[in-house]
């Protein structure tokens, strides 16, 4: 075999449509564009300009609200911790803190606090000090006899109404 004995198979390279070549090959005068002007050339990108019109896009109302410092709570469910309590990495008589479930692996890092979610189902009786927790959380400790004390308990509701 030679390099000028080298071919493709037949049909497996379609030949490019040549534009611009008269108006007797189908794509002359304006190559397939349709018109003249600035959507006729390359390169242009117009997608969503109207004129100078205020764009859709831009009249249209912004929606919902980003506070510029969030809390970012890490998170402990229930099944964590009696899976925990089980395999002896927390102790079930003593009190439960933040920094105990760190140094047991259930919370990587305590961020802006813990907070207790109800997933699962507790068994052992525990007392826990958590910032936050979920009602059903707290209704499933104290079921089990246990109890949460929140750190940074919820605003109660204004008496006067």
């Amino acid at each position: 075999m030679k390099l000028n004995e080298l071919a493709d198979n037949p049909g497996s390279a379609k030949k490019l449509m040549r534009v611009g070549r008269g108006v007797g090959s189908g794509k002359g005068k304006t190559s397939g564009r349709g018109v003249k002007g600035q959507k006729s050339r390359r390169g242009v990108s117009i997608n969503g300009f109207e004129g100078g019109q205020m764009p859709l896009h831009m009249r249209m109302p912004k929606r919902g609200f980003n506070p510029l410092s969030p809390k970012r709570l890490a998170w402990v469910n229930l099944d964590g911790l009696q899976k925990a309590i089980d395999n002896k990495k927390l102790d079930a008589n003593s009190e439960i803190t933040e920094d105990a479930l760190v140094a047991a692996g259930l919370v990587r890092r305590k961020r802006d606090g813990v907070r207790l979610l109800a997933r699962g189902e507790l068994k052992s009786k525990v007392n826990l000090t958590v910032t936050g927790a979920s009602a059903a959380a707290i209704a499933a400790v104290e079921k089990a006899g246990g109890a949460v004390k929140l750190l940074n308990p919820p605003a109660a509701e204004d008496a006067a109404s």
